[in-house]
């Protein structure tokens, strides 16, 4: 008989796979701690960042719709040398304020978890501050602490 390692049923980092994630007698099978993968934890990110703007400066997202994307789509003419983090696109009679985060271009830039969910956090709040004309100081009191990077 052949053993199997611990290591090849979770060979990703993605929790238990096959039989052994199938419901048992002692409850529901258990969830992974975390997302499980990146796209689920970059919505996340999202979430939390647009949650916590919210309880902040909740009058900064009336009339705001949020997006995500993984790339952005750029005119075959753009010859930046830099790719956007995300893009704002003020209100008009037709279609409300839109933020639109670019999943990708961010995960390159971050060297962890916890530096995406920052930079996430940092470039919405950017966003929202040139939509709204108001400085980056009304959505974060509290500002990025220095152990942020």
């Amino acid at each position: 008989m052949h053993a199997m390692s611990t290591r090849r049923k979770d060979r990703h980092q993605r929790g238990l796979r096959g039989p052994l994630a199938l419901p048992n007698p002692y409850g529901a099978r258990a969830r992974p701690p975390r997302p499980a993968n990146r796209a689920a934890f970059f919505d996340d990110s999202v979430h939390a960042a647009v949650d916590r703007i919210a309880a902040t400066c909740p009058d900064a997202l009336l009339g705001v719709t949020f997006g995500i994307e993984d790339v952005p789509q750029l005119p075959p003419s753009w010859a930046g040398d830099r790719v956007p983090l995300a893009a704002a696109v003020a209100a008009d009679a037709e279609q409300l304020a839109q933020v639109v985060i670019y999943r990708r271009p961010l995960e390159h830039r971050a060297a962890s978890r916890r530096g995406l969910q920052i930079l996430v956090y940092r470039t919405i709040v950017e966003q929202l501050s040139a939509l709204t004309g108001r400085p980056v100081s009304d959505f974060d009191d509290e500002g990025a602490a220095p152990d942020d990077d």
